[in-house]
């Protein structure tokens, strides 16, 4: 009884709901400063109330004791994600402020190196911690995927819906679901896929030079995604499977290799 107390009574929900106050007046600040229109409104509010609700449900599954200052970090990374997106929902209807849209997606990708330092550094890094930094991320690059859709064309989604076509997979193949071991070519790969995509969307870049950065982004993609399929495939079937294999990559690499993202960096 004494643990269920515990368990029901963890700080998480004045966080939680402080993130969704914080999400809804930023989109009043981009209604008033940008001109944010109902779509976005009502996109951003959405993406506030399916957050919230995501997030609630996930902290109660789990046994973490507190929220965090990583996981804080992260939820600060998802409030702008949240803007980015009502921004994105917006430009269907009228043009986008690109100055506000890239300044909101560069600082998230910013925020991305900082949250995993501080779980690193207050000894909290967890598996909650780097699925929802991973879910964040990956959002946020479909996101900017959409909104380039439109001026390059709809091929550039498939930056975005790779990783969850990748999940999707894995429910089919279960070997698809192995860790892997810690790779920095992954990681340089999955980061530098938002930068692309953030100079990209900033209109910098003549249309044909922007299409030839993000082809090359997506190309670098596949073959990172190719990769790991691979290897998850040639160690499907050794003792232990691939989660074993990985763990004991990990394992040689010594604890400065784990990092908050567990899993495929993406």
């Amino acid at each position: 009884m004494a643990v269920q107390e515990r368990y029901d009574t963890r700080p998480f929900g004045p966080d939680i709901t402080a993130g969704t106050g914080v999400q809804l007046l930023m989109l009043e600040a981009l209604r008033r400063v940008a001109g944010l229109g109902t779509a976005g409104w009502l996109t951003g509010c959405a993406f506030a109330v399916a957050t919230w609700l995501v997030l609630t449900l996930a902290l109660r599954r789990s046994w973490t004791p507190s929220f965090g200052m990583a996981n804080r970090v992260t939820l600060a990374r998802t409030i702008l994600v949240g803007g980015v997106t009502a921004l994105v929902a917006d430009s269907f209807e009228r043009r986008a402020p690109v100055v506000v849209l890239v300044t909101l997606a560069a600082v998230a990708l910013i925020l991305d190196a900082v949250d995993g330092q501080v779980a690193r550094r207050t000894g909290t890094v967890t598996p909650l911690g780097a699925r929802f930094d991973m879910e964040v991320d990956a959002f946020l690059i479909l996101v900017l995927c959409v909104y380039l859709a439109t001026p390059l064309g709809a091929w550039v989604l498939a930056i975005g819906l790779m990783r969850y076509v990748f999940v999707a997979a894995s429910w089919v193949w279960p070997w698809l679901r192995g860790a892997l071991p810690h790779s920095m070519a992954r990681k340089t790969v999955a980061a530098l896929q938002g930068v692309v995509l953030v100079v990209a969307g900033a209109g910098v870049l003549p249309r044909a030079s922007a299409a030839t950065a993000v082809s090359g982004a997506l190309a670098l993609l596949m073959w990172s995604f190719g990769r790991d399929v691979a290897w998850l495939w040639r160690v499907r079937e050794l003792t232990g499977g691939p989660a074993a294999v990985g763990d004991r990559h990990r394992a040689e690499a010594g604890p400065r290799a784990m990092s908050r993202r567990a899993g495929p960096d993406r």
